[in-house]
């Protein structure tokens, strides 16, 4: 398809591995973390960049705004497994889905009586792009009340009502489960600290399916050992691979998973439309 819209294809399977011959000479660059290996600078003719990820983290976006090089994210290509995924590991969470498999293992027998429902639970989602809303239309479809924190807190269908990020710290006791659904900046980092999960009511649920340095994750451990928190659901860390030794793979309460909740069937379509949109069609009307 590339080739066909007149670029001459260069690969480097590995993003870690040396540039391919010529490779510096690069005008457009489809990738995920080729920056964070290879400096920006080396790439004297770049003009645009297409990121397979839904993040800008992993570019130096002050030399991207200096230089004038166009810059694409993968805008909507993950948004449904992602929903789908913030979704079940919540309804996991409820309903004792990993209890509930330790009893099959053991071929144990037992009514668990106490478990909480969807309906009706305050919903709160820090970022409200792609995934944001698609989450907010599951949650709706479960009957719970969804809210949206975004920058200007400009209004959006998806969620009942939408504050500005100033507002962060009066919704948060109104909050039964906090999702985290945005970019990772200056300002978003350790934003979800300490201070901030004490705010939140006994037996609320944080899910992380952003970046792991959003969140304190050792504030967020004492917060479910102590028992304030229900538990949590996270898909992202500050640390990636997470270390063996990290307390959070053993501990009750909080599920985990490899940053694999993006995966989905769909991804290769949805992927390549926006490609096709960025890097063909905005060049064919140009």
């Amino acid at each position: 398809m590339l080739e066909d819209a007149g670029y001459r294809l260069l690969f480097l399977p590995n993003e870690t591995d040396p540039l391919p011959p010529n490779g510096e000479q690069a005008e457009t660059v489809v990738c995920n973390a080729l920056f964070l290996h290879h400096p920006l600078e080396r790439f004297p003719h770049l003009r645009t960049i297409q990121l397979l990820s839904a993040g800008l983290d992993r570019v130096n976006l002050e030399q991207v705004e200096r230089r004038g090089i166009a810059l694409y994210n993968a805008e909507d290509t993950y948004c449904v497994p992602m929903a789908e995924w913030i979704l079940m590991r919540v309804l996991e969470l409820y309903k004792r889905g990993p209890h509930l498999c330790r009893n099959q293992w053991a071929s144990r027998w037992e009514k668990l009586r106490q478990l909480p429902e969807l309906a009706g639970k305050r919903v709160l989602i820090l970022g409200t792009g792609y995934v944001g809303r698609a989450a907010a239309k599951r949650f709706e479809a479960f009957e719970a009340d969804v809210a949206g924190i975004n920058r200007s807190g400009h209004s959006l269908p998806e969620f009942s009502r939408v504050f500005p990020a100033e507002c962060l710290d009066e919704r948060l006791p109104e909050t039964d489960i906090l999702v985290l659904a945005l970019p990772l900046t200056g300002e978003t980092r350790g934003m979800l600290d300490n201070r901030r999960l004490a705010l939140l009511p006994r037996g609320a649920v944080v899910v992380n399916v952003a970046r792991g340095a959003i969140l304190d994750e050792v504030a967020l451990a004492a917060a479910v050992q102590e028992g304030h928190l229900l538990g949590a659901v996270l898909d992202v860390f500050e640390q990636e691979p997470l270390p063996a030794e990290s307390p959070l793979w053993g501990m009750e309460g909080i599920l985990l998973s490899s940053h694999n909740s993006f995966v989905g069937q769909g991804n290769h379509d949805r992927l390549w439309r926006v490609i096709r949109k960025n890097l063909i069609q905005g060049v064919e009307h140009s």
